[in-house]
């Protein structure tokens, strides 16, 4: 199940999904069976994300007869944004094999609190292409909006983000920088605190999936 929150909201219901976010919330799940989850959430998620994609006919030859079937009409090219959206493009990608990969690497400089690309490593073709951001955590907005930015740069029409968990701040950042993107979340959870963590979260996802924590 899909619930529209606002404009362009969506948060996916599904009793998999959520099933699957309280494993990976519990902070006695170990590395391995995070990674997994991160990548099985993601792939249930984008089923939904996909659904109003369009297609085209195209002939096949089945083991009796001629018919004709569908195929996806455009391009898809997943963009995590490093490095934590790298464990849900995995998921990703064992759905739409066939899709582009791009990079994203942003982090926040410490003297201006400002988000700032230090990988960007982008499909040439991307304007043509249905364009999926991952990251697993929208916490601040800070990076995602940044992230759209610089793809937005480089040519894409085209773009849905996609995240495991979100609060009301950063879907209020991305609402007022861009408003033509629709998120994709499993939830939304309260606030942030004072460190811009998610509460009540998973924690940092790319510690969590790495080993890097404490």
């Amino acid at each position: 199940m899909n619930q529209r929150i606002g404009h362009n909201v969506h948060v996916s219901r599904h009793p998999l999904i959520q099933q699957k976010l309280t494993r990976a919330r519990d902070r006695t799940t170990p590395r391995d069976e995070f990674r997994q989850l991160l990548a099985e959430i993601a792939a249930l998620m984008v089923f939904e994300l996909t659904r109003e994609f369009e297609t085209a006919r195209v002939p096949v030859e089945t083991p009796l007869e001629p018919t004709t079937g569908d195929t996806l009409a455009a391009d898809i090219t997943v963009v995590p944004i490093l490095r934590a959206g790298l464990g849900m493009a995995d998921g990703i990608l064992h759905l739409i094999p066939q899709a582009h990969v791009g990079h994203l690497g942003i982090y926040r400089d410490e003297q201006t609190l400002q988000p700032v690309t230090y990988f960007k490593k982008l499909p040439h073709d991307i304007r043509n292409s249905s364009v999926i951001v991952v990251d697993p955590m929208l916490a601040t907005g800070g990076s995602a909006s940044h992230g759209l930015a610089v793809i937005k740069q480089a040519g894409a029409r085209r773009i849905q983000f996609l995240c495991l968990v979100a609060c009301p701040e950063g879907i209020a950042r991305l609402a007022a920088d861009h408003p033509d993107v629709p998120i994709y979340t499993a939830a939304i959870d309260r606030c942030l605190n004072d460190q811009g963590y998610i509460l009540p979260g998973l924690g940092d996802a790319g510690d969590r999936l790495y080993g890097t924590g404490p």
